[in-house]
């Protein structure tokens, strides 16, 4: 039984910001509930990092702007003959009702940028070994509280960022759907083809060729080169089958 491996790569900055978020959402979901240090640390690093990718753009317009775009593209969809009507207009609803919330919603982090223990704990994490119970009392204590109080508090920050993560599980979603996987080929190593206008490749290869893509381009124009995992005794062949998704 062969494995497949897939590697997504962003043809855009604003589909490299919502893959970066939902990995650090995944993080920080990896490791609950907070019993000890490392969970602990596991999940304020990561609440630090989403933080960080929220204070770079204007998060909030551009998943708004996807949402209408994807409604426009659901318009579109809905003209063409023996396509599944019901489910169009179930997923324009569920992006109407998804805009709706997100613009209700306050400012992205907010919520978790003004908490206390959030911020004492951001402010230590750039020192080696500096959330130590002698650098940070609070989190010492905070660990030795009932599990029941910290699950409460864990689960408030996680819900003030349910409407972001509500569309934005809603575009990939929509995104990742759009195109079907194709048989290629690339020679020694080496394929490039338009993107057309793709926001999203997506590419699987089997684990026994032991080769990783290096992926560079944009929406209109990518390239793809296949590089061996052994870097010393590993090669490349002449000629390698690959799936692949322009989303």
């Amino acid at each position: 039984m062969h494995t497949h491996i897939l590697f997504e790569h962003p043809l855009n900055e604003k589909m490299r910001t919502w893959l970066r978020i939902e990995f650090l959402t995944e993080q920080m979901n990896a490791n609950l509930p907070i019993r000890d240090h490392a969970s602990a640390l596991h999940f304020f690093r990561n609440v630090g990092d989403l933080l960080d990718v929220f204070e770079r753009g204007d998060i909030r317009t551009e998943l708004l702007k996807e949402l209408e775009r994807q409604q426009r593209k659901l318009n579109a969809w809905s003209e063409v003959p023996g396509v599944d009507i019901s489910r169009i207009d179930a997923l324009r609803q569920q992006l109407k009702n998804s805009s709706s919330i997100l613009m209700a919603a306050p400012r992205i982090g907010q919520f978790l940028r003004e908490d206390r223990l959030i911020a004492l704990v951001r402010q230590r994490l750039s020192i080696p070994g500096g959330c130590c119970s002698f650098d940070l009392p609070t989190l010492h204590m905070w660990l030795h509280a009932k599990q029941s109080q910290r699950d409460t508090l864990v689960e408030s920050w996680l819900a003030s960022l349910e409407p972001l993560n509500q569309a934005l599980a809603l575009i990939l979603d929509l995104v990742r759907n759009s195109a079907q996987f194709r048989k290629q080929t690339s020679l020694n190593g080496f394929y490039q083809d338009n993107g057309d206008d793709a926001d999203l490749l997506r590419l699987k290869l089997d684990l026994v060729s032991q080769l990783y893509p290096q992926i560079s381009g944009h929406k209109s124009r990518f390239a793809i080169r296949f590089m061996p995992l052994d870097s010393e005794h590993g090669s490349v062949p002449e000629r390698l089958d690959f799936e692949l998704a322009c989303c």
